[in-house]
């Protein structure tokens, strides 16, 4: 799964008794009350850390072994269902719950353990300190469940950087599981942030998900560090000995009319303020 899944918690209720996505205050105003501040939406693997190195190995054959426990699917069609799903529904969950009446909080408790992760994660420390310096208010928006993301940000010591982590299980419309790249989530989030949405800015490297956001007017940034492999960051604040050394053959393509950046650095936001 190169995107996540998750399990249907309704916006929980804060000790003000105000309506709240994933631990957040969304009508709070940071920034003095700026109405005109920025909200960024951060998304979290491979666009704040290198997740193809650090979880989706060790996810993907989880996810497997569960279809093959669970679905009474052989070893040889799991893989390939767990893609099939993730590509139409851009959640390989959805697939499940919808046609195999799978508990998407017994899915997820049971392939997101991924023991050593922290070992494993690494970042830019140049990005953290961008990610400090940057104005306006700052959400983690993920597909990934909440124990994971949580656990990811600790590691990677950027919790207190944003305001709130809004991940899949708070993704829900009328009772179903609604993930990116779903448009009518990404509306009503920026209606729950108290932001309209030309004024939220969706950091991800994924681009289906970029396109959603901006058909519903959000700026739409695609995050390019991680792409293929070629990570230059440290590992855990040491030198990242394991970078692969990747001959460069992309070539530039044409910016797709979606897009309103492409970065490979967090400190490139800046720019676009």
């Amino acid at each position: 799964m190169q995107k996540r899944d998750a399990g249907g918690v309704r916006p929980s209720r804060s000790a003000g008794g105000e309506r709240s996505w994933g631990g957040c205050n969304p009508g709070a105003k940071p920034d003095g009350g700026r109405r005109a501040a920025t909200v960024w939406l951060f998304d979290l693997d491979n666009t704040l850390h290198d997740a193809s190195h650090a979880a989706f190995g060790e996810l993907h054959v989880a996810m497997a072994d569960y279809i093959v426990a669970h679905l009474g699917v052989g070893e040889a069609d799991a893989g390939p269902l767990r893609e099939r799903y993730w590509l139409r529904y851009g959640a390989t969950l959805l697939g499940l719950v919808r046609h195999h009446g799978v508990r998407a909080a017994h899915f997820l408790e049971e392939t997101h353990r991924l023991q050593g992760l922290e070992e494993r994660l690494r970042t830019s420390a140049h990005d953290r300190a961008a990610l400090a310096r940057l104005p306006g208010r700052k959400f983690i928006v993920t597909n990934a469940p909440r124990a994971y993301a949580l656990r990811v940000l600790k590691t990677l010591r950027i919790s207190a950087l944003f305001d709130g982590v809004i991940t899949i299980e708070s993704m829900t419309m009328f009772g179903d599981l609604r993930p990116k790249p779903d448009a009518r989530m990404l509306r009503r989030l920026a209606a729950r942030l108290a932001a309209p949405p030309t004024r939220c800015v969706l950091v991800e490297d994924t681009l289906v998900h970029l396109k959603a956001a901006r058909s519903v007017g959000m700026r739409s940034v695609w995050m390019q560090r991680y792409l293929g492999g070629r990570f230059r960051g440290s590992l855990r604040d040491r030198p990242n000995a394991g970078r692969k050394a990747m001959e460069n053959t992309r070539r530039e393509c044409p910016k797709p009319p979606y897009l309103y950046a492409r970065i490979s650095a967090l400190r490139q936001l800046r720019a676009l303020l």
